[in-house]
């Protein structure tokens, strides 16, 4: 059964809750283990959302899409590629990003399918990983395309994606539901920008978990951000609204000023 789990602020407070159309039924103790209901209720336009998890870390992948490495003539990996994106990148659904004011260059959008950590993963295999995931999300991968390649000594991947606000995520996590299905959509101003699958990944969901628990510890609350396809492009109108839209999850929704 599938469920949306989002944390809130509310009078001040934040907490955690399920839900359920309109109304959030507030929860206590852990979302990740056996959380409890608390018989509140609370309506969703009377609290601010906050990203649904607290990662430690959010790994973000490259080129992990058949359709996007084609079109760029690149090699498909032999294993994930990825980088980690300062967690002060996170912001909340809704939220407004601003351009950063030490750069002038293009910012990309990039709409992609979100991993959120359920529990401590080290060195696990595809079943333990599958055990370890406790839903998917929407995200937005901000970069500011223009770093990446600016030092010809080095590619400052991590620089570029790591600005305040670049890692708005959300609104809720969603737990019970096969991501293989799923479709990713990336609109701009209301215009679609970006309309590809996730069963077009190079590394499945599972795959990618297992793999990078390999590298290093997986926390409950980690962000994996699976990667983006074809479609990304800059923004460039003073005033935007950007969202990422996969059906069965929910629409994330930021705008972005210059």
């Amino acid at each position: 059964m599938m469920q949306h789990w989002v944390r809130f602020r509310h009078a001040g407070e934040e907490g955690f809750g399920l839900l359920e159309g309109n109304a959030i039924a507030v929860h206590s103790g852990s979302i990740y283990n056996s959380p409890r209901p608390s018989g509140v209720h609370l309506q969703r336009d009377a609290v601010e959302l906050l990203p649904p998890s607290q990662p430690s870390k959010v790994i973000a992948l490259w080129n992990n899409f058949h359709a996007l490495a084609a079109k760029l003539g690149v090699a498909e990996p032999a294993e994930p590629l990825y980088l980690l994106k300062a967690p002060s990148s996170i912001t909340r659904p809704g939220a407004t990003v601003n351009r950063p004011p030490s750069y002038t260059e293009r910012v990309v959008y990039e709409g992609e399918l979100g991993i959120i950590i359920g529990k401590s993963l080290s060195n696990g295999s595809e079943t333990e990983a599958q055990a370890a995931i406790f839903g998917y999300t929407c995200v937005n991968d901000f970069t500011a395309g223009d770093i990446i390649a600016r030092d010809k000594t080095f590619a400052q991947w991590a620089r570029a994606k790591s600005f305040d606000g670049f890692c708005p995520f959300g609104p809720s996590v969603v737990t019970g539901i096969d991501p293989s299905g799923l479709t990713v959509r990336t609109m701009l101003n209301g215009a679609e920008r970006q309309n590809y699958r996730v069963d077009d990944m190079i590394f499945s969901p599972v795959h990618l978990v297992a793999a990078l628990s390999r590298d290093m510890t997986l926390l409950p609350g980690d962000l994996i951000c699976c990667g983006t396809s074809l479609g990304v492009g800059a923004i460039k109108e003073p005033i935007n609204t950007v969202e990422v839209v996969i059906e069965g999850i929910g629409t994330l929704s930021n705008s972005f000023v210059q």
